[in-house]
């Protein structure tokens, strides 16, 4: 009995399960497949249109599309052409992307967006909270949610390395597409800057380049977006509340007296920037030893100290969300991209890391700047 012919039904629902790497939309949504079809002897042949020409996704379009279509009954090969897109498609999709949104408007500072948007600080440099914030983006990707993390270290940007991030962002025309890692999107200053070279800019370059990464980015609709901030209160930390002031501060210390000393700073500038802290997280907290115990090689109680003394200052309750002890796993990780939480689960710092992002997983949001769709009823 012959092999029924492919409909086009069929063939365009194979095509729609196609993902597109960097948008995370089916490419049939995107406008991304020209022409598809299917002869009479099963050969299946279609054009998909890249968004850029030399797109660093192209073989893995290739590769989805033709696993896509050779599961398709009565398809016996498969034939896939890549094209580019026109500068009016390019547009197109833009704008489908934006929703109609202006140009470099950031959304994450609507008042109706419902991402949550966290900015991890510390005092001083050197307290782990790169890798905090590279662990807490894995495990809550692991959940289920849509994370997006923005390296804002620009001085010293570390997030691709710890993420393992290598392939550069896609731009279609003024629009960035950022990579993804460990289901994870990425953008940072690192991804443009050529080798190893050092970042030398000042408070308005900054500025700028936070904006460009906020609202030229796509990012999509994203739960969380994680903010990896520089040490201290500078020109970082206050272009962030200004651009974002719903974002909410994460504080990073370590148990050492001085260094929870200078995280408490970090965490008042809530005080003038009217952002709240969602909490304290200690590192470093203590060495496990074969035997069981426990070697406190930075001391101990400074992540509660904080914790307390940012509850006294702000006003408002600042808990300790979670102490993580010193683990090798952690730091080889970090240098290896594959995050601890992933790699090894169970180890003792991927224990605390998962246990401090479902803290954050299950938050409930504020009504505060978003519409209840209640109408007032007339008298």
């Amino acid at each position: 009995m012959p092999t029924p012919p492919v409909s086009d039904e069929t063939l365009h629902a194979a095509l729609s399960t196609v993902i597109d790497p960097e948008i995370r939309k089916p490419i049939t949504e995107l406008g991304m497949v020209e022409g598809a079809s299917v002869d009479d002897s099963g050969r299946a042949s279609v054009t998909i249109l890249l968004t850029v020409a030399g797109c660093p996704m192209k073989d893995t379009l290739r590769r989805d599309t033709t696993a896509a279509l050779e599961k398709v009954e009565g398809v016996t090969s498969v034939e896939v052409t890549l094209g580019v897109m026109s500068d009016e498609q390019r547009a197109g999709l833009r704008q489908q992307l934006r929703g109609g949104a202006a140009e470099r408007e950031i959304p994450f500072a609507k008042p109706g967006s419902l991402t949550r948007v966290y900015a991890v600080a510390s005092g001083k440099g050197g307290v782990g909270k790169s890798s905090v914030t590279t662990n807490l983006a894995a495990a809550l990707a692991a959940q289920g949610m849509k994370v997006g993390v923005v390296d804002a270290d620009v001085y010293g940007f570390s997030i691709p390395r710890m993420l393992g991030v290598e392939q550069r962002p896609t731009q279609v025309d003024d629009m960035i597409l950022p990579p993804v890692a460990h289901d994870v999107k990425v953008i940072s200053i690192g991804m443009f800057v050529p080798g190893n070279q050092p970042v030398v800019w000042r408070g308005p370059m900054l500025h700028r380049a936070l904006q460009q990464f906020f609202g030229d980015v796509f990012w999509g609709d994203l739960d969380v977006l994680l903010l990896d901030l520089p040490p201290g209160t500078g020109d970082i930390a206050i272009s962030v509340a200004q651009l974002i002031p719903n974002s909410e501060i994460i504080v990073v210390t370590t148990p050492q007296t001085a260094a929870a000393e200078v995280a408490e700073r970090a965490g008042s500038i809530a005080l003038q920037t009217h952002q709240r802290v969602v909490g304290v997280i200690e590192n470093m907290s203590w060495l496990e030893l074969p035997d069981g115990t426990r070697q406190e090689i930075f001391g101990s109680g400074g992540g509660q100290t904080v914790a307390e003394s940012l509850t006294r200052s702000i006003g408002a309750e600042v808990p300790l969300l979670g102490q993580i002890p010193l683990d090798p796993t952690l730091r080889e990780g970090g240098d290896q991209g594959r995050p601890v939480v992933l790699e090894q689960p169970d180890s003792a710092a991927a224990v605390a890391l998962r246990g401090i992002a479902r803290q954050l997983a299950s938050r409930s949001r504020g009504l505060a700047g978003r519409s209840l769709g209640i109408t007032p009823a007339s008298r």
